[in-house]
């Protein structure tokens, strides 16, 4: 067996997986300078396990690793946290019951767990953006912030009953008439800022957003409508809003990883009504 043919046979580990992430963003156009601190980083498992297949998903939920385990994909790659915290610390969860339960399944399965947030919002364009506006068959944006968009000239109860159609959302809220007039909408995924709302809704009629407080941006739409302007919001939660994202994410993994398998996983919608 010759050197080449040994390397061939040998298996692909989870750190080898996520140095060829760091490779390719290195190479992007623009290039994706790798930073720490950072959120991407191994949040369960060891990294030289053995990979049998990798699953993206935008949460790695318990019903998740579930799905993954059973699928045969030990790699999760996820964009949010799996401890219920942002930084994922676990020293005040030892005596919980549920994260004593996730913490064995993962042990058991074999399974490891690497977050991909920071880095994977920095490719340019942003693929959460992307794949948002994609599953609203928006089209092409207007400039290069991926957020605004001309949209089919409707109203927004009928955007907002092609949106469930589309993507199986239970508990979207919004806000504004039903029948306003729309033919100019803005997005934003995950965690959606103030001063984003602030920035973006005067310009637009509609203003999809993924988990704005409802103190602030939802507050300002409101008001608008309440002054007498032609605005609406409609919320569709952080992980509707992020999940297509994911899916893009692993369509891009499929690109330069080709020893295993891989798969998006989507979350669903957590909620219903």
């Amino acid at each position: 067996m010759t050197a080449v043919e040994a390397l061939a046979q040998t298996p692909l580990t989870a750190a080898q997986v996520i140095a060829r992430i760091q490779k390719k963003l290195a190479e992007s156009t623009p290039p994706v300078v790798w930073k720490t601190p950072t959120r991407d980083v191994f949040k369960a498992g060891d990294p030289e396990t053995p990979i049998t297949g990798i699953a993206t998903t935008v949460m790695s939920t318990y019903s998740i690793l579930e799905r993954a385990a059973k699928a045969g994909k030990n790699l999760i790659i996820t964009h949010e946290p799996t401890f219920w915290s942002d930084a994922d610390t676990t020293a005040e969860l030892v005596g919980d019951a549920m994260y004593q339960q996730k913490a064995e399944f993962i042990k058991k399965n074999n399974l490891v767990i690497w977050r991909f947030h920071d880095h994977w919002h920095s490719r340019r364009p942003d693929a959460m953006l992307v794949g948002l506006a994609q599953d609203l068959g928006w089209g092409a944006p207007l400039d290069d912030s991926q957020r605004l968009y001309n949209v089919k000239p409707t109203t927004l109860g009928a955007m907002v009953k092609d949106m469930q159609s589309r993507l199986h959302y239970h508990a979207v809220r919004v806000i504004g008439d039903p029948n306003l007039r729309i033919s100019k909408g803005a997005i934003n995924v995950g965690s959606t800022s103030q001063q984003i709302v602030l920035k973006l809704l005067p310009e637009v009629d509609v203003f999809v957003a993924g988990e704005p407080r409802e103190w602030e941006g939802p507050e300002y739409a409101q008001d608008l409508v309440a002054a007498g302007q032609k605005k609406a919001m409609i919320i569709i939660g952080h992980q509707n809003s992020e999940d297509p994202g994911m899916r893009l994410c692993a369509d891009w993994l499929k690109t330069f990883v080709t020893e295993v398998p891989i798969e998006w996983i989507p979350t669903s919608d957590p909620f219903w009504r």
